[in-house]
């Protein structure tokens, strides 16, 4: 993320923030977490963008020299072998600009996430 900009408003501020390649990602990510996550709310989030259902699904950002995404370390374990090669720390994947962005991972990905959020969202049975 750019460190001169104030915090945007709305994910579309946050993205016109960038250079127009860089935009064209951003934009590709969120049309593709939208898909994968219809019923998730885009808000922003420690000033990125942030998706949210029952609380934060995933989160992504631009940066100098990468695309970081973090869909919290349950999203990233499901799909470690496929992930390992984008992980850089707990929760955290890194997708190099001058790299294809696995688009089609993002998406598997978000789709877990959905699952493990509103299954865990479930209200529990009583006990007898």
């Amino acid at each position: 993320m750019k460190t001169d900009q104030t915090a945007p408003k709305n994910v579309d501020e946050y993205i016109a923030g960038f250079s127009p390649d860089v935009q064209e990602i951003l934009e590709k990510i969120r049309v593709t977490i939208r898909k994968a996550a219809p019923a998730a709310e885009e808000t922003i989030k420690y000033q990125i963008p942030t998706f949210t259902l029952k609380g934060n699904l995933v989160h992504f950002a631009a940066y100098k020299k990468h695309i970081g995404f973090y869909p919290a370390p349950r999203g990233i374990g499901k799909f470690k072998n496929e992930l390992s090669i984008y992980g850089s720390g707990k929760g955290t994947l890194k997708f190099p600009l001058d790299k294809p962005i696995p688009f089609d991972l993002i998406s598997k990905t978000v789709k877990f996430r959905v699952k493990e959020t509103l299954k865990r969202a479930e209200p529990k049975g009583k006990k007898k």
